[in-house]
């Protein structure tokens, strides 16, 4: 299918794309040209559409051999079956970050620990997912509260892979600062990936996420900079959420993550699951604001780009895989058919499974409708769930209102849980919605500077999407291998 939206207001610039991913930028004149006399065009521009199947619709002739390969590329992970697989091996935690998504317990609970057994029977739903690529995450809560879970599951997994075959890694979320260092050599032993959080400067990390110390920058700094003796430089990434305060100062936030040496960021908005819908009119702010912020934040990280500096804005580069190349990211969130439960599951410290962090972070507010089953029930059990029947009615961005005259849907993702949480239906018109004036205005931003096409910009953008060192890319279309 061929789709069209224009790229301002004024519609100066419109977006051809299609299924497959293929895209044109037309004038208006040029889009007038196309919708009723497309023969009055140029030769070339005729011959370019029709190059990338912009000028006949699909159900107007079949596809070709490659056009077939292209969209399979495409929609590679449909076949792989959940590959990311989440333990919440506690839900305590000594933080009380404002944002929060779920409702932390005290850090001397003894009700909020995954059990052994849950944990055994949770690599057992591991294994019996067909993807042969599996990543075990964990999270809480703050993990490292109960490391010796974590060593106990990634040796009992490791130990089940030697007659399974799969790729098997590790990753783990944490504030770092339970962390010991016989904790980080078995972290490095065993290659488990470290993220932490950090919120800017230290006045602003302190406020957002307070400990009971109220040193969590310090010792937060500290940490990280341990995690690189044990683990090497890049043992450790980072990411900050971003709530009000955050919005006044986007080139503070780079430069703190640039002092620190980290050679990215994640600009991500302040969340709206679970408990964080608590404290958002204390913290939270309208959409518009927090694009103004991105713009500003991107134009800043670009800056630093063409005066030699590498620096990436990683959510931008997710993008624009999805745009100038013909493979996904893999990013869940950005799936059509969804990610949830079709590409991750979560094994809750209580036994339950849900399809996605977002849906156990809801159901700590009550909302039960995400819930797939126990660790005890056979993966086929989950995966026909009710829950997962519910979910698929809204996991087609293609099909959906809003979404499937949308220029853009080849590159998107439909996310029902966001929207089943936000708006009471995993269908819902995504229209108007934040997640579509969000993903909006980013690719039309970034579809007017593809169109632009300034060579230091496009360099930056190859390198990002390419997951190339920004060296290797002399000029836009080479790549140095």
């Amino acid at each position: 299918m061929i789709r069209s939206t224009a790229l301002d207001a004024g519609g100066a610039q419109v977006l051809l794309s299609n299924d497959l991913g293929d895209y044109a930028i037309l004038s208006a004149d040029e889009f007038e040209a196309y919708k009723l006399a497309p023969d009055t065009m140029s030769l070339d521009r005729r011959r370019d559409l029709e190059a990338r199947s912009l000028l006949a619709e699909d159900s107007e002739r079949q596809w070709s051999q490659l056009e077939k390969a292209a969209f399979n590329t495409r929609k590679a992970f449909l076949l792989e079956g959940p590959s990311l697989h989440i333990f919440v091996v506690t839900l305590r935690c000594d933080h009380s970050c404002q944002y929060c998504q779920v409702s932390r317990a005290s850090i001397h609970s003894g009700k909020h620990d995954m059990s052994y057994e849950d944990a055994t029977l949770a690599i057992e739903r591991v294994f019996e997912s067909p993807s042969q690529t599996l990543t075990i995450e964990f999270q809480g809560g703050e993990p490292s509260i109960r490391f010796d879970l974590v060593r106990y599951i990634v040796e009992r997994a490791k130990q089940r892979n030697e007659t399974e075959g799969r790729k098997l890694s590790f990753a783990m979320v944490s504030t770092l600062h339970h962390l010991s260092d016989e904790d980080l050599i078995f972290c490095r032993d065993h290659e488990i990936r470290i993220s932490t959080s950090i919120d800017g400067p230290p006045e602003l990390h302190n406020m957002n996420r307070p400990n009971p110390g109220r040193d969590a920058w310090e010792r937060t700094v500290s940490a990280v900079e341990n995690t690189r003796k044990i683990l090497g430089p890049e043992g450790v990434s980072a990411l900050p959420t971003i709530t009000r305060a955050a919005l006044r100062n986007p080139e503070g936030l780079i430069n703190q993550y640039r002092d620190l040496g980290f050679p990215t960021i994640f600009l991500r908005p302040i969340s709206p699951y679970g408990f964080a819908t608590k404290t958002r009119k204390a913290i939270g702010y309208d959409m518009a604001d927090y694009l103004r912020f991105y713009d500003q934040a991107l134009n800043y990280i670009l800056d630093l780009n063409a005066a030699g500096e590498p620096f990436e804005e990683t959510y931008t580069a997710i993008l624009l895989r999805h745009i100038l190349t013909p493979f996904h990211s893999g990013y869940l969130d950005l799936r059509s058919p969804a990610g949830a439960g079709l590409g991750v599951l979560v094994y809750n410290y209580d036994g339950r499974v849900f399809p996605a962090d977002e849906a156990r972070m809801a159901a700590e507010t009550g909302d039960d409708r995400f819930a797939m089953g126990k660790v005890s029930d056979p993966f086929d059990v989950l995966m026909s769930s009710e829950a997962m029947r519910w979910l698929a009615t809204g996991a087609v961005s293609e099909h959906l209102p809003g979404c499937r005259n949308c220029a853009f849907v080849p590159y998107c993702g439909s996310d029902p849980v966001y929207h089943a949480t936000i708006h009471g239906d995993p269908a819902a018109n995504r229209s108007g919605t934040e997640f579509c004036q969000k993903h909006t205005h980013i690719f039309q931003s970034l579809f007017r500077r593809i169109a632009t096409a300034d060579a230091e910009t496009m360099r930056t953008f190859v390198s990002w999407a390419m997951q190339k060192p920004r060296e290797s890319v002399p000029y836009c279309g080479w790549i140095d291998q």
